[in-house]
């Protein structure tokens, strides 16, 4: 191959790796039928009490009655006593968004009316009722800058079937000489008041709603999660998808993470309202981070072994082992500081989740000055079982060690054999080490959920590359 060819080979390599960081996402939401179906329950809820909020203007006008001429008449002080939005329905608009169709809605509104003409004077109230009002949404799903979601609205239509003014007063017959004029005027107003109220409604309630969803969430001091869409939401037929980077960051210095996000074959799942897949990538960039910060370190001190315990970290203990290390310090209290000599990573197939670390454990001995004395250092891998749990809005887990691997890097107090720790090494690690790094896991990290939304009844399996859990949804 030439080296042109080559030159372009590597290029081509170079833009499908991008393509590949671009395209596939760390976290991916789905949102099903029936969950926007629940998000259709609260938002007509919502629209309703916006739209019961209408201001409706003054009518005024003139109409001829044969022998008297022109008489003026005003309906005034419109007040709406009820709309109703008894049914409704969703659905997802591929490659465009989603529609809300609204069937059978009505109003009650009630007023005053007046009319005038030399020696005819009249006034008194009216009931007016709306029937058979249709409403027709479509909303646009996109993303701003900062990687929220962005809804507006693309279209809005509306028609009434019907509308019925009864009037009270002396000279209430004189209504019936021009009412198809009144409840016309009232049905052209009232459907131009729909629309205004739902794109309002849309712009100043939706919207602001969306900017709740988190794109970052900080963690502690060293690391934070990425949670920006990596393209606008998508919709199919049968769900609303959200793309999200899902990844850990530095908070001290963001630096590229030297390896791409897997595709997920998200599976077609729709007993929940909502399903996520937390990429393996979701996971092994936080193993990045904090190994990077230098924050995966972990030091195990005789304090931290319960009394009753018979393996202390002392020379005596480890006098056993290394018979030589007693003779140069004895009866001193010892200290191991643990850090990972690479960054950890999550392997999750289907019906199981486990990592392989390789870490550096430095033994010292503490000197009555409390100076410390390096006396080995071993490299240990395990294999180490991981579970997962999803909570109301966190995500944390648990590890399970399993037996470890020990070789020797270095002896400052002569050769010995490693095989003869193994034991010690495992008491170390599954009772002191795993119960604290298991105590900050159960902790975990936040969901990308919106304000005042809580997961429920929870289900959780392990796919290849990736975590699916699905869960249902509570708005509260």
């Amino acid at each position: 191959m030439t080296t042109r060819r080559l030159a372009l080979a590597a290029s081509v390599l170079a833009i499908c790796t991008v393509l590949t960081r671009a395209t596939n996402p760390g976290f991916v939401a789905r949102i099903t039928v029936k969950g926007l179906d629940y998000a259709r329950q609260e938002g007509i809820a919502a629209l309703q009490k916006e739209l019961a909020k209408l201001k409706l203007p003054d009518f005024s006008g003139t109409f001829k009655v044969k022998l008297l001429g022109k008489v003026h008449y005003t309906f005034y002080s419109l007040n709406l006593r009820s709309f109703q939005l008894p049914s409704s329905q969703i659905a997802p608009i591929p490659n465009v968004g989603l529609k809300v169709s609204i069937a059978n809605a009505f109003a009650q509104l009630r007023g005053k009316w007046r009319v005038k003409k030399r020696f005819i004077r009249d006034s008194g109230s009216f009931d007016l009722k709306v029937e058979g009002l249709s409403i027709s949404i479509g909303l646009k799903l996109g993303s701003d800058a900062s990687g929220r979601p962005t809804v507006t609205t693309s279209e809005c239509g509306t028609h009434i079937s019907n509308v019925r003014v009864h009037i009270s007063g002396r000279f209430g017959w004189l209504y019936n000489l021009f009412h198809k004029k009144i409840e016309s005027s009232f049905r052209r107003t009232m459907e131009g008041k729909v629309c205004g109220a739902v794109t309002s409604s849309v712009t100043t309630k939706l919207q602001p709603y969306l900017q709740t969803v988190p794109v970052t969430a900080k963690i502690d001091k060293v690391a934070g999660i990425d949670y920006s869409l990596v393209a606008p939401p998508a919709a199919t037929a049968q769900s609303l998808d959200l793309n999200l980077k899902g990844e850990f960051f530095s908070l001290a210095h963001r630096s590229a993470v030297p390896f791409p996000p897997p595709a997920l074959a998200f599976p077609v799942d729709h007993d929940r309202m909502v399903y996520c897949g937390a990429s393996s990538y979701f996971f092994n960039t936080a193993g990045f981070v904090y190994h990077t910060a230098g924050a995966l370190l972990f030091e195990i001190t005789d304090a931290m072994i319960p009394k009753e315990f018979k393996f202390h970290l002392n020379t005596s203990t480890f006098s056993a082992f290394i018979p030589q290390l007693e003779k140069m310090y004895p009866d001193k209290l010892m200290k191991l500081r643990i850090k990972t000599s690479s960054a950890p990573f999550l392997t999750i197939t289907p019906g199981n989740l486990s990592l392989t670390p390789v870490v550096d454990i430095q033994a010292y001995v503490i000197l009555p000055n409390s100076s410390l004395v390096p006396v080995f250092l071993l490299s240990v891998t395990s294999s180490v079982s991981a579970k997962i749990m999803v909570t109301s809005a966190r995500i944390g887990g648990t590890l399970e060690l399993g037996r470890l691997q020990l070789s020797l890097k270095h002896s400052d107090v002569g050769p010995f054999s490693v095989q003869l720790l193994q034991a010690l090494m495992n008491f170390y690690g599954s009772s002191i080490l795993i119960p604290r790094i298991n105590a900050r896991l159960k902790e975990g990290f936040p969901l990308p959920l919106p304000a005042r939304i809580q997961l429920s009844n929870l289900v959780i399996q392990p796919h290849q590359n990736f975590l699916l859990f699905g869960a249902d949804v509570r708005y509260v």
